[in-house]
Order: structure tokens, then sequence, then C-alpha cells
């Protein structure tokens, strides 16, 4: 049974008003591989600016000094366009009235801020995609106080990263650690910038690692941030819990271990109030290499897939499976044109290994598979009938192939809306038509993107894109193809209020 994080928030907006805005998605640096800094796997001598040992436990210094001007403080700023039928806060009403607000407005900017830290020395910043998110301008200030404007270079909604770029040179680079020679009971140092106090650095130890909540594509109604998953791409989690204190602001920034590498960014924490309250959850650095590299080469991201339908084991769950073991993943079924079938798995199976690391839940072996690419061959070791079995396994892609799959831009249109859309059931046309109004689009859900953003609720009716009336979902895909980077306003109503009528916009 899943656990209900009621109480989770991801922790990068500290924002001055409601947002409408749309982001620039700039096309990626074709071919460009990063180049990271990373850790060395031998041992090197390091000291703190005292002349200190570094690392030692419970010395923060080192880690702090090494860390602290990699970290940026990063501005995001949205316009806002407020219409006829915009709905009012109440604290308005009581004060003005019930027409306060009524007529049309003009744009309205409001600003949120969040963190980012530096991975490479020629400007590429690694932060979160909720931090991002809607954006029409971006500004990064750095350490030494230096602005600059960024431009977003790639997004993944699925794992909650994204990446943008800076024009700068001889930058100070993180160094990217392992996070997976993270030990539980280590400590461990968060900078960022909670609250808009910049290059704030707190300390903590990892309290769990490999935790899958279930908070990445949650919509605003579940006390989420906008943070969906892509058509086609479901949500990775295998965070690192870590008692550090974080707070809003803190997301896209470092969680680093005492010798100042990077072993995750920080995301989410579990508060029932929207202010740390014990735990706080980082993306591991594993995930952000792989996510990084393949935005700033490709676009968007090249996970590899098993294909497959799972569940996570315990002492009943293996006694109703019929299985020998309780611990690892059990193979419930397959997709189709599964790799894992193709490769010899099957129904039952019992995964306890990939590459000869042990598997015990589902993040965990998400974060094992999605670290490759498709037609990468992993070594997968299954308990089949009370013996281990060593498979071969090629993975694919997402649609059962091998090869790269490239950006679409119209996709990526419709991924960024954040939303599912469906066509109006014959009774809901009859009903409508009382209001001279012959058909529409209806939200199904919102899981994040722009039309969170915008403060659309389910159930809304899109019936003009751009002054243009839709009145199916083919003909609302229609109306946007083509309009990438381009403004597009949309207008509609409630079916229980089809007299309001509501306009917003945002740039695709």
């Amino acid at each position: 049974m899943k656990t209900n994080w009621k109480g989770l928030v991801l922790v990068g907006l500290i924002s001055s008003a409601s947002t409408i805005a749309g982001l620039k998605l700039l096309g990626p640096d074709s071919d460009r591989d990063v180049i990271f800094k990373e850790a060395a796997s031998e041992n090197i001598a390091r000291f703190t600016s005292a002349g200190a040992p570094a690392g030692a436990p419970g010395d923060f210094v080192y880690a702090a000094e090494a860390t602290t001007p990699t970290v940026v403080h990063i501005k995001s700023t949205v316009t806002r366009q407020a219409y006829r039928g915009q709905q009012i806060p109440d604290i308005f009403r009581d004060f003005f009235g019930d027409d306060f607000g009524g007529s049309q407005r003009g744009p309205q900017q409001s600003e949120a801020t969040g963190s980012g830290v530096i991975i490479s020395n020629d400007g590429y910043i690694v932060t979160n995609n909720h931090v991002v998110e809607g954006a029409q301008e971006l500004e990064v200030t750095l350490h030494n106080k230096s602005k600059f404007r960024a431009k977003v270079i790639g997004t993944d909604p699925s794992t909650d990263i994204a990446v943008i770029k800076i024009e700068g040179k001889d930058l100070p680079a993180v160094t990217l650690g392992n996070s997976d020679a993270v030990k539980v009971g280590e400590w461990v140092v968060a900078v960022g910038n909670p609250f808009n106090l910049e290059s704030t650095v707190t300390a903590g130890i990892v309290s769990a690692k490999g935790r899958g909540l279930g908070i990445i594509g949650q919509s605003r109604r579940n006390q989420m941030q906008p943070t969906a998953a892509t058509a086609g791409d479901s949500p990775l989690e295998s965070f690192i819990q870590t008692d550090a204190v974080v707070n809003p602001g803190n997301s896209g920034g470092a969680l680093v271990n005492l010798k100042g590498e990077l072993i995750g960014i920080n995301t989410a924490i579990a508060s029932p109030t929207g202010s740390f309250a014990g735990y706080a959850f980082a993306v591991p650095s594993s995930i952000v290499k792989k996510v990084s590299s393949d935005l700033i080469k490709f676009g968007n991201v090249q996970r590899g897939y098993l294909g497959i339908s799972l569940d996570d084991l315990d002492s009943r769950k293996a006694e109703e499976y019929g299985v020998k073991v309780s611990d690892g993943v059990y193979v419930r079924d397959f997709t189709e044109n599964s790799a894992a079938k193709a490769g010899g798995v099957n129904k039952g199976d019992v995964i306890v290994k990939v590459d000869g690391m042990n598997i015990h839940s589902i993040p965990e072996l998400q974060q094992s598979i999605g670290l490759h690419k498709p037609g990468d061959k992993v070594n997968v070791t299954v308990n089949r009938d009370g013996r281990e079995k060593d498979l071969s396994i090629t993975l694919r892609n997402r649609t059962g192939g091998s090869e790269i799959i490239k950006r679409d831009e119209s996709a990526a249109v419709m991924s960024s809306l954040g939303a599912q859309f469906g066509n109006l059931s014959d009774q809901e046309k009859q009903r409508l038509s009382r209001y001279k109004i012959d058909g529409g689009v209806k939200v199904l859900s919102i899981d994040g993107g722009k039309f969170a953003r915008s403060q659309v609720e389910e159930g809304f009716i899109i019936t003009k894109v751009n002054g243009k009336a839709v009145k199916t979902v083919k003909e609302f895909e229609a109306a946007i193809a083509g309009k990438e980077e381009s403004m597009v306003q949309f207008e509609g109503l409630y079916p229980d209020a089809p007299y309001d009528v509501y306009s917003f916009g945002f740039r695709l």
C-alpha cells in the first residue's frame, strides 16, 4: 500500500502571487556533452581554510566552503493577466464587493525564487523543474552577487530536474559525488536560498535512501506544486531522505557529503505547514547526472525500460503470490514489446539484483534501470522457484524500440500544459446549448504544468483558443499546433457557472 504523503510539498518557490505564464524552452545544444567535475576515485587529502583536515565526522567547514560558491539564487519572473470573471480572493470581495476585479485588467508581474547548482564552468546549472516551470524570465545571482539572464536548456518533469544556462566562463562548478555510495547515518550538508536568504548552510544525516513518495505528477489538489510527468514517462522517484533543514527556496540547491561532493538536489519536504518539520528529500546525483547530460545533449531524457508491471514484496505478499523470497520486486505482467519478456523474464519472477546490486523496492529498481538508455544491456538477477537466474536484457525505449527518441515539439507543447483533455458528452453539450454554447473541450485532470499555474481546475471547459472556437480535442490540438514560443489565449467556463467566462494565457 502506498504511503499517503499529504504533508509533502516541493520546496522551490516563494511567490508573491499566483502566476499565469509560459516558459520559452530553447533548443538543446546538439551532440554537446557537458563536462562534469567528478570526484576522484583515489583518496586525496583536503583541508579547510583553517588548515584542518576536511571531511572529519561533524566537521562541515570544508563542505560549506567548497559548495557555497557553486550554489546560485534563481529568480523567475512571470506575467499574470486578469480578465473579467477572474476568481478574486474572498478577502477582497469582503472589502470591495462582488464587482471587484470583474473587468479586464492589464498584465501583472510576480516573482518566485529557488536555488540551482553550477555543474560546469561554462555556465550549465541544474535545478528543479518546478523552480523554472512557468517562468518567462530567469535571473541567476551567483555567490559573488553577479547577475545573469538564464535560458532553459531542457526539463524533465518525471524526475523534477531541469537544466538552465548562463553565459559565463571559469565559473565555480560543484564536484559530483557518487550517491550510490552514500550510507544511511552519514553526515550531509544542504546549501540553498530558503526564504530568499542567500547562501544558507544546514547540516544533518542521511535518514534513508530509495524513497518513493508518489509526489511527482501529483495535482495541486493534493497540495503539490506542479511537477507533471510527461506522457509516456512515468515518474522516477528514489529520493535521499535527510533531516538537514530545508525550506521553501531550497529547491534546486545542493545536498553534499562532508567532502563537498554533490550527492543530491534538494526537492521536497515532509511538512503539514509548508515549512520544515523534520525530513527533506533530494534527487540522487546519479539521476541528476544522467538527466542533465541527456537534456544538454538530446533535449530530452533517454530512459531505458524493462516493460514490466511490478509490485513490492513483503512476507504477506510473498505468501499471496506463492514465491520463495519476500525481498525484491515481483513481476506481475509485461507491457507490449517488453524488453524483460524478450530477455527471458517470466511472470511470477522476483527481481533481486540489477548489475550485481541488490534490489529491495520498486524505486531502487526504477533508479537502476532509469540510469541506462535504450539499447544498453543490463544483467538482471531473478529468483524463480527459489533459485537465482542471471539474465542479460537489452533495454528498450518507451515505444518498444532501441533507438534514441528525439524531442517531439508538438508533443512537448501538449505535455507542458500538464493536463488531460476530453470531448464533451452529448448530455454536457445539451446542457450548454441553453447558453448558446455549442461545444468545447473538457479538462479531465491536471497534473501540473502551465494549466496548474493558471489555477484552472478539473472540469473547466475550453471554448476558444486565440479567439477561435474549439469543439473537440482534435480541434484543440490543431489550434495550438505550431504555436511554440507564441502567446496563446484560452477562454472557457465551468459547467456549474456557465455565465462566468474565464480567460487566461501564457507563452507555449
